[in-house]
């Protein structure tokens, strides 16, 4: 039954295009106008229910108005061949009492039964390729729910968050290696001031040993303090 035929309501557009992009979900709108002069209570209805969520998807048109439904697929895993999509919808639509609302409609509104008229009209589902093929990388089944349930998310910012980590682990090595240099030299510090303080004690020991038996300097006394002062002169090098 075409849209100019409706006893009830006029449907438009006449299929649900929607927008595919894979782990992206999507949404199309669909508009019934009453142009009869009684309540009309309507009812949508979908081959695929656990793929769409149809809001709303029962309600009551009054007389000479519109209401907007909207339509949202889910984020889907793969493309299905050839982007022929299967599924169907079903709006039914039954004249309802007047001043009739949402909480007034039940199943029983729209059987058919001798002497009732129930109108149906059947809408086929369109994928419509989008520009951009790009995958996200955060493509596994658990971000697709949250995306039908929150909205698209941003694929730039997450492609941008490892070059930040990336780029900020230089910094990270520089004061590392500046530590580890600090620490060599702090450790030949000390051993030098150790082998120091070592020579002195022998120096004095000599010294001493040298006084009493001749009461002057021996070559090896003269040579302890040529190396003595060359590891004085390379301790004040290195700090």
């Amino acid at each position: 039954m075409s849209a100019g035929s409706a006893r009830f309501l006029e449907i438009q557009p006449s299929e649900l295009a929607f927008p595919f992009q894979l782990l992206k979900q999507s949404s199309c709108s669909m508009q019934l106008t009453n142009k009869t002069d009684h309540y009309v209570a309507f009812k949508v209805k979908t081959t695929n229910p656990k793929q769409y969520c149809v809001r709303p998807n029962i309600g009551v048109v009054l007389p000479g108005s519109t209401c907007d439904v909207t339509v949202m697929m889910q984020a889907q895993m793969k493309a299905p061949p050839d982007m022929q999509c299967k599924d169907k919808f079903l709006v039914q639509s039954v004249a309802a009492d007047n001043g009739a609302t949402t909480q007034d409609i039940n199943a029983e509104m729209f059987n058919k039964v001798a002497g009732k008229v129930v109108e149906e009209f059947k809408l086929r589902v369109v994928y419509v390729p989008t520009t951009s093929s790009a995958v996200p990388e955060d493509s596994e089944q658990g971000s697709s729910a949250r995306s039908f349930a929150q909205g698209n998310g941003t694929y730039n910012s997450t492609v941008q968050q490892p070059v930040s980590r990336s780029s900020a682990e230089p910094t990270k090595e520089r004061p590392t290696e500046a530590s580890s240099e600090i620490s060599k030299l702090n450790d030949e510090k000390r051993d030098a001031i150790q082998q120091n303080q070592k020579l002195r004690h022998e120096l004095e020991l000599l010294r001493k040993e040298s006084g009493k038996s001749n009461g002057g300097f021996s070559l090896t006394f003269l040579a302890i303090v040529g190396l003595l002062g060359i590891i004085v002169g390379y301790i004040l090098k290195k700090t």
